[in-house]
């Protein structure tokens, strides 16, 4: 089982200086390779707070990060060295093959700042940048450390997905949509297992109450036999509904 989150890092987005583009993109590739987010969060250029953040997603064991921003060569770039504090006792290590990129790329220009771009937490391993080729870094191949910008991340993320979460397991799913309130299957709900993906939705955008109820599991007999529950009850009761 793995649990995926995504930290998004940038003060810029939470004063709507820019727009979020990373949410989305995680969603669709995890969903796209029957996985799924179990949270989500959008914070400031904070160390402290990061490293808050960073520290409750480790208490997972079977968490897998995917976090944007905070890894330039700028005074506000903390994520780095939080990165280091969380994961690796603090220590951090110029990266040989991030080197190699760095001293291939700008040559003999490289200073202090440019050297930063590579100081990873130790035992870090890279993504490749596809736009610029200053990498970002991975930890214990769960721990993914990418740029804000979407051009360089979300290749990052892809990257990461094929080579270590290609394919989960496939879930079937199958909703019910009845036309009465939710509160009508309170009972019926309760008797769910709690292992079974459910979830029940009202529709509050009509005159008409509405409510869609559905189900998802790698079996399907699982999903059908939940589905039947209902629409046999729905038939019992008298309500209108459809399965989609």
């Amino acid at each position: 089982m793995n649990n995926f989150y995504s930290v998004i890092i940038g003060r810029e987005l939470l004063n709507g200086r820019r727009r979020d583009l990373h949410f989305d993109f995680v969603n669709h590739e995890l969903l796209k390779r029957g996985w799924e987010q179990k949270a989500s969060f959008v914070i400031n250029d904070n160390p402290k707070f990061i490293e808050d953040v960073l520290n409750l997603i480790k208490t997972d064991k079977d968490s897998v990060l995917f976090c944007f921003g905070g890894i330039g060569a700028t005074p506000d770039d903390y994520t780095r060295a939080v990165a280091a504090k969380v994961f690796t006792n603090g220590e951090m290590e110029l990266h040989p093959k991030g080197l190699e990129i760095l001293y291939e790329k700008f040559t003999k220009d490289i200073d202090k700042r440019r050297l930063q771009l590579v100081n990873f937490p130790k035992n870090s391993s890279l993504l490749t940048n596809i736009i610029n080729q200053v990498p970002g870094f991975y930890l214990e191949n769960r721990f993914f450390f990418m740029p804000g910008f979407p051009q360089m991340s979300h290749p990052m993320v892809i990257e990461a997905l094929e080579k270590f979460y290609p394919q989960n397991i496939k879930k079937h799913r199958k909703s019910i949509v009845i036309k009465t309130s939710e509160g009508s299957f309170l009972e019926l709900m309760e008797e769910i297992p709690k292992d079974i993906d459910f979830s029940s939705l009202p529709c509050i955008d009509n005159e008409s109450k509405e409510v869609e109820i559905s189900f998802a599991s790698t079996d399907e007999k699982i999903v059908l036999f939940w589905i039947k529950k209902f629409e046999d009850e729905s038939l019992k009761r008298g309500f209108e509904y459809k399965i989609i």
